[in-house]
């Protein structure tokens, strides 16, 4: 069949909607023939990537579209030009004719299967895997062998169990190098390796540890892209199958029935049996796709359950993710069955709770709302929208607050870490969110990382950074006070002083504006306020920065040649820039420097604030702040409120609200009276904890909404049981300001309700009766209030489709900002002229120590969800405080050292972990704890950032007390940091063919061109 429409020239909005890490950008469309037809094709794309979109049957077992040519199985061989070659290691080229089904294609393809499996005990009918996506398995169906030549032969290694998520078996491991590849090139943990000298290879973990004792940081990357069960979920094990839970010695026993079949009547007769097997399962067997509840980085995957087992998570199509997790998004998930979840709403009685039921207790609130507000105003209640929960559930944080009570006191946890962040950008750019996407980042000649942890904050953004860093191309710089793991990683890594990341910011945009290095053109056309900036930093020299930062001028001046050189430059930052007095001052620096170069508006360019939680993007995009309302809009807009008079029927107030720093103080001062608060652990995560507890016991009426009682429950008066994300639908949007939905996956624990759902209880019994039967209704509100969300609507988002608002109402999305125009009335963007705010707590004579406080990958946030997984809390299981080496020596400490530190505001008492990530008086606590009294924000104060009141975490001092008691060390044995990993640059398949045993299949020398370089580029990024 003659094909003739022309695919387009592939261009940035190819490389945007490819789903995973991202792949080269192919050349020129040309004309190839692929068995007798003519298709379109890339020039320089992998050869199976043309014949798979052309829809030809072709076997192909190491082939992963995101993981590139592997090139280790040989069954997608076809002919080339009249030569046997491999389809995953040939580049298009202009009038190529291929031929799938040739005689001596069909014996090379059927060989490598035969090679294959026999590495492989062929057993499906009671395989925990026969699930209908196994590709060794499916491989057999299109090949249609029949008999197994090759007869399988054990390699003599044990199974390792020792991870807690997941086991490898290598009787069953095919030695495709999936894994591997996965591993080295798209995780970049660099674990995994295979032996292939070895007389038997097999996959190590760095280099033949158990798995349990490696570097492995159970991403789950490995058991995602495994074709077959060599490498499973154990919650899988024993769970998936009709046949798969029998005891042990009737499940060999069946295996031993399964194969003597085999001998007399073919593979063909079993297969069939395994297929209905396997079809059966679809009968119990849910996979529905969510959206992960952890970071902002946004990944989505399918869940699979058996009512509400949780079976495996399974990633691919998303599109921050692809096929990436991390161990919270891949195994993090028990904490929706744990069995302290709360299955009542509860009622204060005295110094007790009693379970009450749900509508005496959303009449009691809605009773106690009322009574407060006639008596002291609706200014006297404020309400606290979950950056865990989904879109809609805050815009009916902010809509209840606003239209049912009359009052701007609402806010969100982006107060905690984002807000900075997202006003020094509106004051720049006019946006305060990412200005590209993940695709942006990857695609950069240069990322430079400022206060950021990403490889443990942001673990599968993570991946992308290190993965176009290992494949040459990008240049990563990263500027912290803690050597984490990307540091270690860096091309360059800088230690400027604590709080000064303003001055160097400065010096290097002073010293490329007197240098003449900036980028004139896009100045003149595209920048407001070039005079007044540069005025702003007359005083920022490099000599100025020297003495301020620590870094050395030569360094500075470097840095700022290089960034002008550069062509693409992305700038990534988190809480180490905005959890400071001048956060907002640093941010905007940043998008400063920026602005300069001229790194917006084009693909790998732009500012990246990453976000800390699944939804705080939404959660003020959705108008959970005390001046805005949904999109950005001010409550002083004329259309704004005109817009919002017409829909709720009321007029919105022109005083700014109160923001969650001020809530507590307003309690204590009593000015506040009742609060209500969803999804969030403030008595832990706010600043200053001692303080918070005097604003909660000064509240007349506290309502707390969340899974668990937690430690914030215990000042409550009321607290609702709420559904996991997993229990309900909605969106979220990430980090990118992607927009995702989330499905059902079980229904809600038994009595428990979504969020949404408590709120419209409550808002029922005051007279406001929304009638709201399902989430995208509300989301339907939000399009007609909300210009950036004009276009958004739930059959938009339909299962793994996607909006990054800014959406317009005919449904165009906007992945890249800035292209044409910023975000003001002229379209020109502003330099703006900050002022550098040192921090308030350094150290001093009595509290000598500062100390800096952050996330650890295994945990998130203050641990609430996470030490609710086994897996994890064994690897992870408390809270630690980080000496440095040269600390420990000069007092005397060990690790495993009990100490206690205090500063003016309190103390906790923690073990020690000495360790070279921090020097001299530099301290990190995580951020978690197990229990609620060692959590570090005992010690963090009340200052904070002038212009958006964000706490300071990271400006304080502490002193150091030491124990007498000594323990184990806080990081068990078993934690992936005491592993050691063995870098290479893939699979080194090259070595396989190297072996004297491997002959090509069918005895052929396959075609030239498949070298490791070759194979690299193949994977990497377009420059």
């Amino acid at each position: 069949m003659q094909q003739t429409d022309h695919l387009p020239t592939p261009n940035d909005a190819h490389i945007r909607s490819t789903v995973g890490p991202t792949r080269p950008a192919s050349g020129p469309a040309v004309d190839i023939q692929i068995d007798g037809a003519t298709f379109t094709a890339f020039t320089g794309e992998p050869l199976v990537d043309a014949i798979n979109r052309a829809q030809i049957e072709l076997a192909q077992v190491c082939y992963h579209p995101q993981l590139g040519p592997i090139q280790t199985c040989d069954t997608c061989s076809v002919e080339i030009d009249g030569q046997i070659g491999r389809a995953c290691g040939t580049n298009v080229a202009a009038g190529m004719v291929v031929r799938t089904q040739t005689i001596a294609a069909r014996a090379a393809q059927r060989d490598a299967y035969d090679r294959i499996v026999s590495n492989h005990d062929l057993y499906c009918t009671v395989c925990d895997n026969n699930n209908g996506n196994c590709t060794v398995h499916n491989t057999l169906g299109i090949l249609g062998i029949d008999h197994q030549t090759r007869p399988f032969q054990p390699k003599g290694y044990a199974k390792d169990d020792s991870n807690p998520f997941y086991r490898y078996d290598p009787d069953q491991c095919i030695l495709c190098g999936r894994c591997v590849e996965a591993c080295q090139n798209v995780q970049v943990n660099e674990t995994l390796t295979i032996n292939w000298e070895a007389e038997q290879p097999r996959v190590l973990w760095d280099g033949g540890k158990p798995i349990g004792e490696s570097s492995c940081v159970s991403c789950g990357h490995c058991v995602t892209v495994c074709p077959c069960n060599a490498l499973q979920e154990k919650s899988m094990l024993g769970q998936a199958g009709m046949f798969t839970g029998i005891p042990l010695p009737v499940w060999d026993a069946a295996i031993d029935v399964v194969k003597g079949v085999e001998a007399s009547a073919g593979l063909k007769p079993i297969m069939n049996v395994s297929d209905i097997e396997s079809a059966a399962r679809d009968r119990y067997i849910k996979k529905t796709k969510t959206v992960c509840t952890y970071c902002g980085v946004g990944c989505s995957f399918d869940v699979w359950t058996d009512e509400r087992h949780i079976l495996k998570v399974e990633p691919g199509l998303g599109h921050a993710n692809g096929i990436s997790t991390c161990v919270k998004g891949k195994f993090g998930w028990d904490y929706v069955n744990s069995g302290d979840r709360l299955t009542s709403p509860l009622i204060r009685d005295g110094d007790r709770f009693r379970e009450a039921t749900w509508d005496e207790a959303l009449a009691f609130v809605a009773r106690r709302f009322m009574e407060i507000r006639e008596q002291h105003g609706p200014d006297a209640l404020a309400f606290v929208a979950s950056s865990k929960a989904s879109n809609e559930e805050a815009f009916l944080v902010q809509k209840f607050a606003r239209q049912v009570i009359g009052t701007n006191n609402v806010d969100n946890c982006s107060r905690y870490c984002q807000s900075p962040a997202s006003k020094g950008l509106s004051l720049t750019v006019g946006i305060g969110g990412d200005s590209g996407t993940i695709k942006d980042i990857e695609n950069a000649s240069l990322i430079i990382t400022v206060g950021s942890n990403t490889a443990e904050s942001h673990p599968v953004l993570a991946t992308r950074v290190k993965r176009a860093q290992k494949l040459g191309h990008t240049k990563v710089i990263v500027f912290d006070i803690r050597e984490h793991e990307l540091a270690t990683r860096a091309d360059q890594f800088l230690r400027p002083k604590p709080g000064t990341d303003f001055v160097w910011l400065g010096a290097v945009s002073k010293f490329i504006l007197d240098n003449g290095l900036e980028n004139t053109a896009f100045l003149a056309e595209r920048v407001n306020g070039l005079d007044e900036f540069r005025e702003s930093i007359k005083e920022f020299t490099l000599e100025y920065a020297e003495k301020e930062t620590g870094l050395s001028a030569a360094t500075l001046e470097a840095l700022a040649r290089q960034i002008a050189a550069e062509e693409r430059v992305c700038i990534l930052w988190a809480m180490g820039v905005t959890q400071q007095c001048g956060g907002t001052d640093t941010s905007a620096a940043i998008s400063n420097l920026l602005l300069i170069t001229g790194n917006y508006g084009r693909l790998g360019t732009g500012a990246y604030p990453l976000r800390g939680h699944n939804n705080v993007q939404g959660a003020s995009d959705m108008g959970a702040m005390p001046d805005q309302v949904s999109g950005y809009q001010n409550v002083t807009d004329e259309l704004t409120v005109q817009r919002h008079e017409r829909e709720w029927g009321v007029t919105l107030r022109a005083q700014r609200g109160l923001d969650n720093t001020q809530m507590l103080d307003a309690a204590i001062h009593g000015q506040l009276k009742a609060m209500w608060i969803t999804g969030e652990e403030m008595s832990l995560t706010d600043a200053n904890a001692n303080h918070l507890q005097e604003g909660f016991e000064a509240l007349e009426f506290l309502v707390v909404q969340d899974l668990y009682f937690t430690n914030t429950a215990r000042y409550a008066d009321v607290v609702f049981p709420a559904a996991a994300s997993l229990e309900k639908e909605g969106t979220f949007t990430n980090t990118e300001r992607r927009i995702q939905r989330l499905y059902e996956v079980m229904p809600p624990l038994k009595g428990t309700k979504p969020d949404w759902q408590i709120y419209m209880g409550v808002a029922d019994r005051m007279g406001h009766r929304w009638g709201y039967t399902h989430p995208s209704e509300i989301m339907a509100e939000i399009a007609r209030l909300t210009p950036y969300f004009a276009g958004v609507t739930y059959e938009r988002l339909e299962g793994y489709n996607t909006l990054c608002w800014p959406v317009a109402e005919d449904g165009t999305d906007q992945p890249l900002l800035y292209t044409e125009r910023f975000n003001f009335p002229d379209g020109k963007a502003r330099l703006y002229a900050g002022e550098y705010r040192p921090r308030e707590q350094a150290p001093n004579e009595e509290f000598d120590l500062h100390l800096n406080s952050g996330r650890m990958l295994e945990h998130f946030h203050e641990g609430n969800m996470t030490f609710r997984v086994e897996g994890i809390a064994v690897t992870a299981p408390d809270a630690f405080v980080e000496v440095s080496q040269e600390l420990a020596a000069e007092r005397q400490i060990q690790s495993g050292q009990w100490v206690r530190l205090v500063s003016e505001h309190g103390a906790v008492r923690l073990q020690a972990l000495v360790t070279g990530r921090v020097s001299d008086n530099e301290l990190y606590v995580p951020m978690n704890a197990r229990k609620a009294q060692d959590a570090v924000n005992h010690l963090t104060g009340s200052q904070g950032d002038s212009i958006t009141n964000t706490p300071a975490y990271k400006d304080n001092r502490v002193r150091m007390e030491i124990l007498g008691e000594v323990g184990a060390n806080p990081l068990p044995a078993r934690n992936f940091r005491w592993g050691h990993p063995t870098p290479q640059t893939g699979v080194e398949v090259e070595r396989k063919w190297a072996r004297p045993d491997y002959v090509y299949p069918g005895g052929e020398l396959p075609m030239l061109g498949n070298s490791l370089n070759a194979r690299v580029d193949a994977l990497g990024a377009d420059d």
